[in-house]
């Protein structure tokens, strides 16, 4: 028995809450480092400022992956993790533009920034695994391409509205210390967004239950829990204690080398993990009844091939993102519009400028998963066809490092927006058609790690560059961002050889 073919309606309703969490995402990503240095934060602690972001990814989607696979309630499968992470989102960002009224305001504003992004990610993960549950293999393509578009037209409404409140006579500039209006109202729109975006998906929708996806052919085989067990009953604790042994060594590098201290957390986290392997291997050696922490531990370690070949792509591809987020407004506005100052109107407009841009490169994203993608992918399949973007997106990031003229700019975010969109689409159809149905969850939450990890080295260690040699020339970022996607172009060469040639 094959799952019904979704029409139109079907794809747009599955998707459409993604819309809202973009929203949110999109407000975040462009305005953060504005809010972070108009509390008074320095372009050096802006990394570890950003660094809640994907920490709190690295942390949830693993575990809410795992949960939502073994989740079935009167709401469904994945929905009720949608709804959960959409009411906390808007929370956090109504919230937000109070930290100026807060004793702390920049502590407040980390740690909602934190909620924010936990809450953003336990909405999200659900919705990759979401389109595979729905759709039918031969739709994954379509199916993802769709939820790109969304993301790229959220993303285009949360980018531009400070712009777009400024051109309908909303405050831009604000005292020292103060949130400009125009932040202030487009965090509180994307609040209302959310909401509405995710809850359209929630009463739209009707998943299929646990003994549908059972009886629908053509899809990859899991292995039961036993099989976990017993693969980790099988593992030395070798592994293990190498990633400790890592994590002691970067700690001990931050004294040795003159590190910034940021980078102890990611010597923390390679310490930490590396515990958990071994006390899941002596869980399993023990005979203990399979869990979250032997599942999570079991099958990061048992990873389909072409899923290891894709985290290689994911890790340059993400580094280079992290990158743009951080640091667009700091280039822009000091290269570009020629001011450090947040209280100068060539700051804030600079930063303004920024929301433009991201504009354009989610616009150009929205498009392209609809036009492009499928043109470039029936023409040279999905492999070739991301190895292509990315290329694109590398000369868009060397345009930052090369040019001064804010309206050039543009032309370098149309190759950023086509990398984008084959960033958001490529790697999840190749994966939602070779990937076991019934783990769908957990997969798509583990393969977030090569997201997030990419993301906490650039928040740890490329603070620690940049101060050694790049001192208060941000521009730099823009030239390794550059070399990243160039990277993870290559780096997809590997990918086809690990797809199986008959796929589910």
């Amino acid at each position: 028995m094959e799952k019904p073919r979704q029409g139109f309606w079907g794809l747009w309703n599955i998707s459409f809450g993604f819309f809202g969490i973009q929203v949110g995402f999109a407000l975040q990503n462009a305005n953060m480092s504005r809010v972070f240095q108009t509390l008074g934060a320095s372009m050096d602690d802006l990394p570890a400022l950003w660094v809640a972001a994907p920490l709190t990814g690295l942390i949830v989607q693993p575990i809410i992956g795992h949960l939502s696979d073994r989740t079935w309630n009167r709401l469904g499968r994945r929905r009720p993790y949608f709804l959960t992470g959409a009411i906390m989102a808007a929370i956090a960002l109504f919230l937000m533009p109070l930290a100026p009224t807060i004793a702390a305001p920049l502590v407040f504003a980390a740690a909602m920034l934190w909620v924010l992004d936990a809450s953003l990610n336990i909405s999200m993960e659900p919705f990759r695994a979401f389109v595979g549950d729905m759709l039918r293999t031969d739709q994954h393509a379509a199916g993802y391409a769709v939820q790109t578009a969304f993301i790229g037209a959220g993303a285009v409404l949360g980018s531009i509205f400070p712009w777009l409140l400024e051109h309908l006579g909303v405050d831009n500039v604000a005292p020292e210390g103060a949130l400009p209006n125009t932040v202030r109202y487009a965090f509180w729109f994307g609040a209302v967004a959310i909401l509405v975006a995710v809850v359209w998906t929630v009463f739209t929708t009707r998943e299929y239950s646990p003994e549908e996806q059972a009886a629908f052919s053509g899809h990859v085989a899991a292995d039961d829990d036993g099989e976990i067990i017993a693969r980790l009953a099988a593992k030395k604790p070798l592994g293990g204690i190498a990633w400790i042994v890592a994590g002691v060594i970067v700690a001990l590098a931050v004294d040795l080398l003159g590190l910034q201290k940021e980078v102890l957390l990611l010597g923390a986290l390679l310490a930490i993990y590396g515990v958990l392997d071994i006390v899941a291997i002596r869980m399993a050696r023990r005979g203990t009844k399979p869990n979250m922490l032997s599942s999570i531990v079991g099958d990061f370690s048992g990873m389909p091939p072409v899923m290891k070949r894709l985290a290689l792509v994911q890790f340059f591809s993400w580094s280079a993102l992290f990158i743009m987020w951080i640091n667009t407004t700091p280039v822009v506005t000091q290269y570009v519009f020629g001011s450090t100052d947040t209280a100068s109107a060539a700051y804030n407009e600079g930063a303004n400028w920024v929301n433009v841009l991201f504009t354009v490169y989610n616009g150009v994203a929205a498009v392209a998963a609809l036009v492009l993608l499928p043109w470039l992918s029936r023409r040279f399949g999905p492999v070739r066809t991301h190895s292509i973007c990315l290329t694109l997106g590398a000369l868009g990031f060397l345009g930052f490092f090369f040019l001064r003229d804010a309206n050039a700019l543009i032309v370098c975010e149309i190759g950023i927006g086509i990398a984008w969109a084959s960033i958001l689409a490529m790697p999840y159809a190749i994966l939602a058609s070779n990937l076991p149905q019934a783990k769908l969850g957990i997969y798509m939450g583990l393969f977030n790690i090569f997201i997030v990890v990419p993301q906490l080295l650039v928040a740890t260690v490329m603070g620690s560059i940049m101060l050694a040699f790049f001192p208060g020339e941000p521009v730099w970022t823009m030239l390794f961002a550059a070399a990243a996607w160039a990277v993870a172009a290559l780096a997809m060469t590997r990918v086809s050889a690990a797809i199986p040639a008959r796929t589910a």
